[in-house]
């Protein structure tokens, strides 16, 4: 168990930056030249492969030199385990409220009570 709240914590500090995130989106396409990834972003080639390195580090991302370019590519299967840990907290239905509404307005009106009723109004 420390071992997956270890991946999950390097996961999600990977996943906390907005850099981050948009380089991963970019990934999606096409694997990528570092410069590349780099181009769009308003910061130092340096900086760029620091938040490369983090992404590298958490598994989202692998890097490799073909020739004398480094290129990045998406790992998709890095994200399993945080997949997995937030659906567990999509166990629950979500609410729909118009036909809880509905269903509170026929269980007051079988009962006598109309949707206005106060709480003393019904048997």
């Amino acid at each position: 168990m420390a071992a997956m709240s270890e991946r999950l914590d390097i996961t999600f500090h990977a996943l906390a930056d907005p850099t981050r995130r948009a380089i991963l989106s970019m990934l999606l396409e096409d694997d990528m030249a570092v410069t590349d990834v780099a181009d769009p972003f308003d910061m130092s080639l340096a900086a760029i492969s620091k938040h490369l390195g983090i992404l590298t580090r958490a598994g989202l991302i692998s890097q490799e030199r073909r020739g004398r370019v480094k290129w990045c590519k998406l790992e998709p299967d890095a994200l399993r385990d945080a997949s997995i840990w937030m659906q567990s907290f999509g166990q629950f239905e979500a609410v729909n409220l118009d036909a809880f509404e509905k269903f509170l307005e026929t269980e007051l009106s079988e009962r006598g009570a109309g949707p206005d009723a106060g709480p003393g109004d019904g048997p």
